[in-house]
């Protein structure tokens, strides 16, 4: 990788996510042309990598079925040469095994991995909204007051030989400092190898939180754990965190990641209208910064990616 390449900022935007609901924002991707066209809209504002999840069309609860992913994962491609990245968080209800299967069966060139099991508590939601579109969303919100986000070791190796096997690589989802330490044991097993792609994540109730101090703690253990030679750090902050947190990530030299899936709005009280108008607001942020974004292609350099071609959709 060239030096100049070193100096690029990778942007990733996840489109859906798995924590909002249909009721919380009309701008929420739903249906497989809505998140077909915000990915698209996304990679063609400046994001390098779109991190996908899929919906059930009609009531917007997350899907985790292959089939669901696969009406927009072809036309993504075909209009984009954007990374696609595939959960395998999907929701925090699932079972490991039916969260891996879309990066199972398509084999991406990036999943996501989540690095530990942690309370993954969205309760507090309910009391900004009174009535919901969907029965399910209540339940599904009030239902995280007893909720912890499984991944043990045992489901995160699942996860690894499910898809090593593929050459897909990952986005290693760390959303507390023991994350981290997780990740370091892999790393001394040689069961993942660098470059890794860190995703540390702020502000989910029941991970680290948003202080600026939580963010240079995360990177200082993330450069003591595993070395700064053998990962790219990226952040992703929940909700009115996002944009600071990018912006003090971006200034340390590190990636970033927006998208609807971690955060609804674009400004104090105000909702955001698409993936492309966060990624907008984060590019402008880097190149603020007298920073450049990376291309696809150069992320795929940078992440040491297979390629566009080797994926199975």
């Amino acid at each position: 990788m060239t030096s100049a390449k070193k100096n690029k900022v990778i942007i990733t935007c996840a489109v859906t996510g798995a924590i909002h609901t249909p009721t919380m924002s009309p701008y929420l991707p739903i249906t497989p042309q809505e998140i077909a066209d915000a990915a698209i809209g996304a990679a063609e504002a400046g994001a390098a990598i779109v991190h996908l999840h899929a919906r059930d069309p009609k009531t917007g609860r997350p899907d985790q079925r292959p089939e669901a992913f696969a009406p927009f994962l072809p036309v993504i491609k075909q209009r984009s040469n954007c990374v696609i990245n595939l959960t395998s968080g999907g929701s925090p209800t699932m079972r490991v095994e039916e969260r891996v299967k879309p990066a199972a069966v398509f084999k991406p060139e990036v999943a996501s991995l989540n690095m530990g099991s942690i309370n993954f508590a969205l309760f507090p939601m309910l009391n900004r909204y009174k009535d919901f579109k969907h029965e399910w969303e209540r339940q599904y919100l009030e239902s995280t007051r007893d909720l912890v986000f499984r991944n043990s070791f045992q489901d995160i190796e699942f996860i690894l030989k499910t898809c090593y096997g593929n050459d897909t690589r990952f986005e290693f989802e760390c959303y507390d400092v023991a994350h981290l330490y997780n990740l370091a044991h892999f790393l001394d097993r040689k069961l993942v190898r660098p470059p890794l792609f860190v995703q540390t994540v702020f502000g989910i109730l029941g991970g680290i939180g948003t202080h600026p101090e939580d963010v240079m703690y995360m990177r200082r253990t993330a450069d003591r754990l595993l070395g700064r030679e053998n990962y790219h750090w990226s952040v992703l902050g929940a909700g009115r965190s996002q944009m600071p947190i990018a912006a003090m990530a971006a200034a340390m030299g590190g990636n970033v990641r927006v998208g609807l899936e971690d955060s609804l709005w674009i400004g104090p009280g105000k909702l955001a209208q698409s993936n492309a108008q966060q990624v907008r607001m984060a590019r402008q942020i880097i190149e603020g910064l007298g920073l450049e974004i990376a291309s696809p292609d150069e992320a795929r350099d940078i992440l040491s990616l297979k390629g566009g071609d080797k994926v199975e959709f």
